[in-house]
């Protein structure tokens, strides 16, 4: 496996990216998070997260239209790049083995 630096919440982060694909903006996906986890994030968390997986190069981010109901603001809408998906792949795989080689979880 090529080492990586993905934590466990940007591992999160990027596995709710890709659930949501095109729905995948910074309240969506702080929000998608919350339900999951049974916990209050900060926007913050979220966009320093967002930020450094676009520097590694596992997301990119456009801006989509600008609405009325937020006041002609634009979304930043993220999606992973193959690098990224590949990545996933390779924390599924290394996860599995793991548990494929311990006795049952109760």
């Amino acid at each position: 496996m090529k080492k990586t630096k993905l934590g466990e919440f940007e591992e999160l982060v990027l596995l709710t990216v890709v659930f949501l694909s095109e729905s995948a903006y910074g309240v969506q996906i702080k929000l998608e998070l919350e339900n999951r986890l049974k916990q209050t994030l900060s926007v913050g968390s979220i966009q320093t997260s967002l930020k450094r997986m676009e520097e590694k190069g596992f997301l990119t981010s456009q801006f989509g239209e600008a609405t009325q109901k937020r006041g002609g603001k634009r979304k930043r809408i993220y999606s992973a790049t193959p690098l990224g998906q590949k990545v996933l792949q390779e924390m599924k795989e290394v996860r599995s083995k793991f548990y494929e080689v311990i006795p049952s979880i109760v």
